[in-house]
């Protein structure tokens, strides 16, 4: 189960709409979690799925987990995973599965 910061930041995470699907296209979804990369950002309503990377919950200044988005991908090249962005990679690294040791058997 996932812990957060502060009940502000849960809900921002979680928002869901029934107009929008995709959260990237709704003006109330405001937070985007990446499990892969443990990372927290804005997100930007562009069209796109961007997001910008933050470090504290602008609620409630918690300092949020460092990303492990480099990390993620020194491990794939070092698994032998040159462009792993494009590549099929092993499923537990499309989660959160990859740093918290837990195993998956199946690949996408």
């Amino acid at each position: 189960m996932k812990k957060y910061c502060c009940k502000m930041m849960k809900d921002a995470v979680n928002t869901k709409c029934d107009k929008h699907p995709n959260r990237s296209d709704c003006p109330d979804c405001l937070v985007h979690y990446s499990p892969k990369f443990a990372e927290y950002g804005i997100i930007v309503h562009d069209g796109g799925s961007s997001s910008v990377l933050i470090q504290f919950c602008p609620w409630c200044g918690t300092r949020l987990p460092e990303s492990k988005r480099d990390l993620w991908f020194e491990e794939l090249a070092r698994l032998g995973f040159d462009c792993p962005l494009s590549q099929k990679i092993p499923k537990n690294f499309q989660t959160d599965a990859w740093y918290l040791g837990k195993k998956q058997e199946a690949q996408e």
